[in-house]
């Protein structure tokens, strides 16, 4: 969406403008209108809705038709390598996007003041093109109207080709009723996908649940504010025919409960336990770490911080993948150990070196949730 750096070999990241500086074009006013400009753009409904052409990574044309409710691709010559950027993102959004902003959408929105999002999308699909269908949720420790923000949740409906998220895949999870194959990664910003295991053509959910997920991952914190709602597709290949049938989102104000629907650690304190046990010799010791879900719902992916008393150094992991900034750690779950149910446990363990006394931390957050020791 932001960069036109931002997709590299196999992955699939949406893309709503090409990189900050580059003027977008002046929307077109009426419904019906082919837009072929690399940046044109077209508000609909009033200018509650912006549908954008964004050919940012190709030189091959693309057009698209603006209907009232979303657009269809009508020209795509695109024939780039799939281990390499998609060539575009057209897409219809509501929010801020590089400055070009709907109206009426509540957006920047601080998440602690969302109430709820109810969202609406069908798609029209087509064989013989490389391509997913994304849907991009943005998000931003400030509420920033332009530029690049640093969270970025993709919904992947569809895909077609050997294309896939940026990072790797750090488990499942159940959101709004469906069960999705969740990746993590980071290419300047976060980058958590959500991904289908079968095409969804249509559905009404709402974005809320996935914001909450990625909360509960540790990726974002009540203090962030919501930018801008998408829905497109990234074409590599062709992509002729494809279509936003429809897409409607409305972002209200309310209490929004820590812990969503998908599970989080809820209930304080006393819905996380770790036991932290050490073994030291000489300058060296490795410790074992257990997580144990003491709360009533599934942890799906966890996220757990804490710091050392000392001068610790970590020198490898395992079950884990961690990450030390002077004395703080951060340990994020792998593929196999991303989900804990209720009275379940997670471990993982590293090696390191100190000197002096290797005293063990005082406290662990999970998923920003301070857990119970012993």
């Amino acid at each position: 969406m932001r960069s036109p750096l931002r997709a590299i070999a196999a992955i699939g990241l949406s893309l709503a403008a090409a990189f900050a500086g580059v003027a977008i074009a002046t929307p077109a006013q009426a419904q019906g209108q082919v837009i072929c400009e690399q940046y044109g753009s077209a508000r609909i409904q009033g200018g509650r809705y912006i549908v954008q052409n964004n050919r940012w990574g190709a030189s091959t044309e693309q057009c698209i038709t603006v209907t009232d409710s979303g657009f269809r691709i009508t020209t795509a010559n695109h024939n780039n390598s799939t281990s390499g950027a998609p060539a575009a993102y057209p897409s219809i959004y509501i929010g801020c996007h590089y400055g070009n902003c709907t109206t009426g959408s509540n957006l920047p929105l601080q998440v602690r003041q969302i109430g709820s999002v109810p969202t609406s999308i069908s798609y029209t699909y087509v064989s013989g093109a490389t391509y997913n269908a994304s849907f991009d949720i943005w998000l931003d420790p400030t509420p920033r109207t332009d530029g690049q923000n640093g969270t970025e949740i993709m919904i992947w409906f569809n895909r077609q080709g050997s294309i896939q998220p940026i990072g790797s895949p750090v488990g499942n999870a159940t959101i709004g009723g469906r069960t999705w194959e969740v990746w993590r990664g980071n290419t300047g910003w976060n980058v958590i996908s959500y991904v289908a295991p079968s095409p969804i053509t249509s559905w009404s959910f709402d974005v809320r649940d996935f914001i909450n997920d990625v909360r509960s991952r540790g990726a974002i914190t009540d203090d962030w504010y919501l930018t801008s709602i998408q829905a497109g597709f990234e074409p590599w290949i062709g992509g002729a025919g494809l279509a936003v049938n429809s897409f409607s989102a409305s972002v209200t104000t309310g209490n929004n409960p820590t812990g969503g629907p998908t599970g989080g650690p809820t209930g304080g304190p006393s819905a996380c336990r770790v036991t932290y046990t050490p073994t030291s010799w000489n300058d060296g010791f490795t410790a074992n770490v257990t997580i144990t879900n003491t709360g009533g719902s599934t942890i799906n992916g966890w996220t757990l911080t804490f710091s050392f008393p000392g001068n610790q150094q970590i020198t490898n992991a395992w079950n884990a993948t961690v990450s030390q900034n002077g004395s703080n750690v951060t340990a994020r779950n792998v593929s196999h150990n991303g989900s804990i149910p209720p009275g379940g446990n997670a471990s993982f363990g590293f090696q390191g070196t100190y000197s002096g006394t290797n005293a063990s931390p005082s406290s662990f957050s999970l998923n920003g949730t301070a857990c119970a020791i012993g």
